[in-house]
């Protein structure tokens, strides 16, 4: 009877079983439910103040804890597939597979950034049209302040001060991941690790610079304000579409400087670093669009 586990004469690689999807998925859960209970609240149906006091004082833990099951199964599930990588199981059949796989998941990315833009395009470009409908019950003061777009008493962000700051550094950030892998295809480490260095901390400026922006437009009440009808409207869609990105930067730079310690770690080779190409696929995506937020949510309808 022939040994059901030995070594496979194909190029295609069947994976162990592994418990991490499962655990990703069930993490994924409890971190999304945690998110909605922090933000609203929860309230005990028999009215208990003591339960209720409870609920308060622990609505952000089941966020974390979901959020520290999801950091597991990724940690768990990317060390497996590097052993794998290492163990010679990426043959050229399962590297072009890791390809198509990583320009799906791109796909779907944009996908999702295309859903807030239709949404943003939709209220700056038909915001006309929405103060004609016919009047209804409570329609005419949200008809009036949809007749222009942004809303009146919206105070926008100046696109050429920090939205450009940020530009640049995306834009510079392009460039030195690009070397970075240049200088690994051609075996050329020292030069690729500064690459990669220097783009992680442009990675980590550029979320320090949003996060500056953020408390400004929070302090100074600039979005959600009392003399701005319908301005949570606006302000929802810029929170919804820079901040996504700006989570997704989040990631890339995670992304990088994980490759950057493999790097030093000497586990790539100017032939096999799929790891590294994929994160500068990423990354190149996160900054095509950025470009899109900032010429349209900043400069053409801000």
């Amino acid at each position: 009877m022939a040994d059901a586990h030995a070594t496979p004469h194909h190029d295609y690689h069947l994976v162990n079983p592994s418990p991490w999807p499962l655990i990703a998925s069930i993490a994924v859960t409890i971190m999304m439910v945690g998110a909605v209970v922090w933000m609203k609240g929860i309230a005990p149906a028999d009215g208990d103040p003591i339960a209720a006091a409870l609920l308060s004082e622990g609505k952000a833990a089941l966020f974390f804890a979901g959020l520290a099951g999801v950091l597991l199964a990724a940690f768990g599930w990317w060390a497996d597939v590097i052993k794998e990588s290492q163990a010679g199981d990426h043959t050229p059949v399962v590297s072009i597979g890791l390809r198509y796989g990583m320009i799906m998941f791109i796909a779907s990315e944009v996908m999702f950034f295309a859903a807030f833009f239709w949404m943003f395009f939709e209220m700056a470009v038909f915001n006309e049209a929405r103060a004609h409908i016919p009047e209804v019950a409570g329609w005419a003061e949200t008809a009036a302040a949809w007749s222009t777009w942004p809303p009146k008493g919206v105070e926008t962000l100046d696109p050429w001060q920090l939205p450009l700051l940020n530009t640049v550094i995306l834009l510079l950030s392009g460039t030195t991941v690009t070397w970075a892998h240049h200088a690994l295809q051609v075996g050329d480490r020292s030069a690729a690790r500064t690459g990669l260095i220097i783009t992680v901390l442009l990675g980590v400026l550029f979320t320090a610079v949003q996060v500056y922006e953020y408390q400004h437009i929070l302090h100074e009440n600039l979005f959600f304000n009392e003399n701005a009808i319908n301005s949570g409207l606006y302000g929802s869609i810029f929170f919804m579409a820079t901040g996504f990105h700006g989570f997704h930067v989040l990631l890339g730079t995670i992304f990088l400087l994980v490759c950057l310690l493999r790097l030093m770690a000497g586990q790539m080779t100017p032939q096999k670093h799929f790891g590294f190409e994929a994160a500068a696929w990423y990354w190149h995506f996160v900054d095509v669009v950025w470009l899109f937020l900032f010429a349209f949510i900043y400069v053409t309808f801000g």
